[in-house]
């Protein structure tokens, strides 16, 4: 629709309309029919039926047919014939699952988040999907958090580099240039605005109490990296940020997001969160709820009427109110415009091309070569994987034939392979054992007779030559509202893993999970842990690759193991203090660390193991201007083709503000074939050594470090200086 027609439909509008098309309900209760899922409470209003068929924005309509027999529905009772756009939270793929974001961090690999992405849009498109509200881009440091399985992990840098990665697969590279989100593509929606995975104690909703310069250096970048990709949407968070309510937050929302980042789409709260201020207390009732939110930049309300119920009196109180809403408006017929909705309702909705699309042999084989790239290898003594044909192997636990290991926010997913049934596939004709593996449900806990159980396992694989001990966490026990205190295996599995190791042959850890778990115990009995994470549909077949040697695994974590939960935060990129520990030595008593456990995680940020030995060498770092060419030299040294995930950190020596310890700047997947060697380059400006001072970002002259290796942990080392 061309503007000057679009200017045209906004004029015609009354108020009461303007306030319908701010709200945004499940599609429930706009047709009568039983809604597919929720995340929140129920809406506590009596909408007249006026109000509902001007409603702007619906979520949860799931397939073509559907989603086009309420767009006609919708069309036909609309006074103006504005179509709804209809959303939902298409987070880690729709019928083809991809892994969860956490794992499709551990690949480091940009193009895989962006294909993944693209994937996703081409099948909720088809099945009438127009808006997904992802990517998220939360920094995560706790995972008690259970939402961490959506996050791409505790760093800033590489979480922006992913969230842009994805907003361009969903909307599509020709987005940015035409302003046209085109066939197959769906808009992209960041969350959550801002800061949602800083909530205290890891527990969901909660408060959340950050200072200025944490915020923007850490947990702000990735949301504005996707500002600068071009997402159409951005989604508030229901925690506070200093003592406000995102959803009211006016500096937050319309000072930092749009005055500040130039956003210029639509911002949206989250479930019910716009009503949910009054139980904070920072509003004593809807109406002044409505009134912050306007104030504060709200353009749709999500399942919550709030600003429908009482928005007509403020616009007519309060002129600047009623120009809020102009905008916001405006804002959202521009999105349903570039959406191409007003010459084609439906979009991309077809259910032909729904039939044919959704887990497709193409879309399946992106879906496994992405997962077998999320694996994290994190032990391998001995050279125990990969398996080796001709091995007896033995199965045991709750996810040996599972087929639960979609992970949480699969939606319309319900295809997963279990591990068992990606072996057979591999290896046809190997000799495959299992035990002890019908129990996910309760994942052992409250089996009675689990000694009895774990005597027949083990007489049942005793004569195996490898034992695969498939454990984890219940998939349902993480994503929203899933937040813990114990991150260890349930007893029972723990007890399981004990007895197998016992028996005294190798034993291979396979760890599915939403979030890193408490492992140290396991870890140190096993000879081999693969953590597994929920990878999608391919989980099975990703896994038998890894396992077999098919796939040569390059996951690196995104996001610290805690040696345990007591150390929880923990993460690489953290600030020293006066009385650092060095050397773990008892004369350094009065340092700060704990008496009963490291300081260092388990497993750090950016660590994973290949079937290949990678050497680094000659790293140096010169000056071209304001900008440093950083360049290192890998090698394989011994083992299979392979592929390297080259980090490159730095460190700023002394500034006016306590910087961290080492800063992820940039990342190259390098394969190497066996004896190569490669020069990897990187490079680095002033933007890269900058940091906020307490009014903008900009860099302080004088040392840093420049560091580049296959971890955090493991790292050469070179010093430049920044001159004035």
């Amino acid at each position: 629709m061309k503007q000057e027609e679009l200017n045209r439909l906004f004029d015609s509008l009354t108020d009461r309309e303007k306030l319908a098309e701010m709200t945004q309900l499940v599609t429930s209760l706009l047709t009568g029919r039983e809604d597919m899922a929720t995340t929140g409470g129920s809406l506590d209003a009596n909408l007249a039926r006026a109000d509902l068929d001007s409603i702007g924005t619906t979520l949860n309509c799931f397939g073509a047919e559907e989603s086009r027999r309420v767009q006609d529905e919708h069309l036909a009772a609309n006074p103006h014939k504005i179509p709804l756009l209809f959303m939902a939270d298409v987070i880690h793929g729709y019928r083809t699952v991809f892994p969860i974001p956490l794992a499709m961090g551990c690949s480091f690999d940009l193009e895989a988040a962006r294909e993944s992405a693209e994937v996703a849009a081409r099948e909720c498109s088809a099945a009438g999907v127009q808006l997904t509200f992802s990517p998220m881009a939360d920094l995560v440091r706790d995972p008690r958090w259970g939402r961490v399985m959506e996050s791409t992990g505790e760093d800033p840098w590489l979480n922006g580099q992913m969230a842009a990665a994805m907003v361009r697969g969903y909307q599509g590279e020709e987005y940015e240039k035409t302003g046209v989100i085109g066939p197959g593509h769906v808009a992209a929606c960041i969350k959550h605005f801002a800061a949602y995975g800083a909530s205290e104690a890891g527990r969901d909703y909660n408060t959340v109490d950050l200072s200025e310069g944490v915020l923007r250096e850490y947990y702000l970048p990735a949301y504005l990296a996707a500002v600068r990709a071009g997402v159409c949407m951005a989604m508030t968070s229901f925690n506070t940020v200093d003592r406000i309510p995102a959803t009211v937050n006016r500096p937050l929302l319309r000072g930092i997001l749009r005055e500040e980042n130039g956003f210029d789409g639509v911002v949206i709260t989250d479930y019910g969160a716009l009503y949910e201020t009054l139980a904070h207390g920072a509003c004593a009732d809807k109406r002044e709820a409505a009134k912050k939110a306007l104030e504060a930049g709200v353009d749709v309300e999500m399942m919550s009427t709030c600003i429908l119920e009482h928005g007509e009196e403020l616009m007519r109180e309060f002129p600047e109110l009623r120009q809020a809403v102009d905008e916001s408006v405006r804002r959202i017929l521009a999105l349903k415009n570039a959406l191409g909705l007003f010459e084609n309702p439906y979009k991309d909705a077809d259910a032909e091309k729904e039939k044919s699309l959704l887990l497709c042999a193409e879309h399946r084989a992106a879906a496994r070569r992405i997962a077998g790239e999320s694996i994290v290898l994190l032990k391998n003594e001995n050279h125990t994987l990969p398996l080796r044909q001709g091995m007896k192997i033995g199965i045991a636990g709750p996810f040996a034939r599972s087929r639960s290991v979609l992970g949480s926010w699969s939606l319309a997913g319900t295809d997963g392979v279990s591990l068992f049934e990606g072996l057979r596939e591999v290896w046809p004709d190997a000799e495959l054992h299992t035990a002890m593996d019908g129990e996910l449900g309760s994942l052992f806990d409250g089996v009675t007779d689990v000694e009895d159980r774990i005597d027949e396992a083990c007489a049942a694989l005793a004569d195996c030559d490898v034992i695969l001990a498939a454990v984890g966490e219940n998939q349902n026990d993480t994503g929203e509202c899933s937040s813990k205190t114990d991150l260890r295996l349930t007893r029972n599995q723990r007890r399981m893993v004990e007895r197998l190791c016992a028996l005294g042959k190798p034993v291979v850890l396979v760890v599915f999970s939403g979030r890193p778990l408490e492992i140290r115990e396991e870890a140190e009995q096993c000879a081999a842990v693969v953590q597994a994470w929920f990878l999608g549909t391919e989980s099975g077949t990703a896994l038998a690759d890894v396992l077999t040697g098919r796939v040569n695994p390059s996951g690196r974590l995104s996001m610290s193991f805690p040696q345990t939960v007591g150390q929880i935060p923990v993460y690489y990129n953290h600030a020293n203090t006066g009385r650092p520990r060095l050397t773990g030595e008892q004369s350094e008593r009065f340092t700060t660390r704990f008496i009963d456990c490291p300081n260092e995680p388990l497993y750090p940020f950016g660590y994973g193991l290949s079937y290949t030995k990678f050497s680094y060498r000659d790293l140096r770092a010169e000056q071209n201007g304001d900008t440093w060419n950083v360049r290192v030299r890998v090698r394989s040294e011994e083992g299979p083709e392979g592929v390297e995930t080259v980090q490159l950190y730095i460190r700023d020596c002394s500034a006016s503000r306590v910087r961290p310890v080492q800063e992820l700047r940039g990342v190259q997947r390098v394969r190497l074939l066996p004896g190569e060697e490669r020069e990897v380059c990187f490079s680095l400006t002033k933007d890269d050594l900058s940091f906020w001072n307490g009014s903008s970002f900009a860099a302080e002259p004088g040392e840093f470090l420049v560091m580049a290796g296959s971890s955090s942990s493991h790292v050469l080392c070179q010093s430049i200086t920044l001159a004035d």
